[in-house]
């Protein structure tokens, strides 16, 4: 009824009269005729100074000692495009309950506007706009730089933003130390695997440190603990990361000194040859074309000399070579590849040249260690079909 009153008559006459009404009126009236003259002014058609005086109201409103007021407004023009730009400013830095609506919906706000407040807001302020829809990557990327992990965790959690894969590899780096932030992260599929290996330090950590292993084991037994399963969910991205990822996430772990012969001859014995082959290139310094033709259909010496050009001692290097012999052998097969026919051959062939405590007897037991869980792997499966036959 108000706003058709407000058409009718005119803004110039009925604005005139709501400010000197407001003088006296209590604050829910002020309130209810705040949300009209709003309305009354989006939906309206007049220009000059009688929209002038209209916006002058509105403005004048903005300094209502009420809340309620302000709330009202803020509700009024939070939706629309129209509504006058410095009011929706103003109303984005007032008290969160009024700021919320402007925040959240206002598409007056400009994706500038948005990290001018993500930059010098509260956090509260922060969270609201990490709630927004449709945030572009640029407000995405401002959030993850400056946000706490309840913003962070908004942002991850709001299904419209849009968001990089950097913006979320330094989300990981800010704040992968947090369980909940973690799981949101692992979750995503788009998730770089060199941020994906740092939550995986993040949760080995996590593990170290938890009271159950602390009472439980001694300290070397802990480390042992946790290295072993970093190794093991390393070499697991490694297996699954899709080709464009191999180039950052070898970089990435060559960074954190993980490129190491144990770990490559695991890599190696586990057929993960796609990462392997890029590993050979950052470390060896060639391109990728050329290491995978040396590994696919290269001679014994031209394979022992791109493994020495990576840096491998040369009774390492040996290993690797016999490895990539044998892994050639097993895709041929008709039986295809198995862990088990790369492993139990190296073992058999290098033993007897190991000397103990030498980098070829510790590479030696560490393939063993593979060769013997993959027995167990085996075991239990065959178990498991049993009992789902019987």
């Amino acid at each position: 009824m108000r706003v058709t009153l407000l058409l009718y008559w005119g803004f110039g006459v009925i604005v005139q009269a709501f400010l000197r009404w407001a003088e006296t009126a209590r604050p829910a009236d002020r309130a209810k005729a705040a949300h009209a003259l709003a309305r009354g002014y989006l939906a309206s058609s007049v220009q000059d100074e009688k929209r002038q005086a209209a916006v002058l109201a509105l403005t004048h409103l903005l300094d209502d000692p009420s809340p309620v007021v302000r709330t009202a407004l803020a509700e009024a023009v939070a939706d629309s495009p129209d509504a006058p730009r410095g009011m929706i400013m103003s109303l984005a830095e007032d008290q969160p309950l009024i700021a919320s609506s402007v925040i959240t919906r206002s598409p007056v706000l400009t994706d500038i506007d948005l990290v001018d407040l993500v930059g010098r807001g509260s956090v509260v302020t922060r969270a609201l706009v990490a709630s927004r829809p449709n945030l572009s990557r640029g407000i995405s990327a401002a959030i993850a730089e400056v946000a706490g992990k309840e913003e962070a965790l908004l942002l991850l959690e709001n299904e419209t933003a849009s968001i990089t894969r950097f913006t979320l590899r330094r989300i990981a780096e800010r704040h992968g130390h947090n369980a909940d932030i973690r799981n949101v992260l692992l979750d995503r599929e788009d998730l770089a695997a060199d941020a994906r290996h740092l939550l995986v330090s993040h949760v080995s950590e996590a593990l170290a440190a938890s009271d159950l292993m602390r009472t439980t084991l001694t300290a070397s037994r802990i480390d042992y603990v946790t290295r072993e399963a970093s190794e093991a969910a390393t070499v697991a991205i490694a297996g699954t990361v899709r080709h464009h990822d191999i180039a950052g996430l070898v970089e990435h772990l060559r960074q954190k000194g993980r490129l190491t012969p144990a770990f490559l001859i695991h890599v190696l014995c586990g057929g993960k040859v796609d990462f392997f082959s890029g590993a050979i290139c950052n470390l060896s310094g060639l391109d990728d074309q050329r290491v995978r033709s040396i590994l696919a259909t290269g001679r014994m010496h031209a394979v022992r000399a791109l493994f020495e050009a990576a840096g491998l001692d040369r009774s390492i290097a040996n290993v690797f070579v016999e490895a990539v012999l044998l892994w050639r052998e097993a895709a041929r097969s008709p039986i295809g590849f198995s862990l088990q026919s790369i492993c139990l051959p190296l073992i058999e062939r290098f033993r007897a040249e190991a000397q103990p405590m030498s980098p070829l007897a510790e590479m030696l037991d560490m393939i063993e260690k593979l060769h013997l869980m993959e027995e167990r792997l085996l075991a239990r499966s065959y178990a498991g079909d049993l009992a789902f036959a019987a």
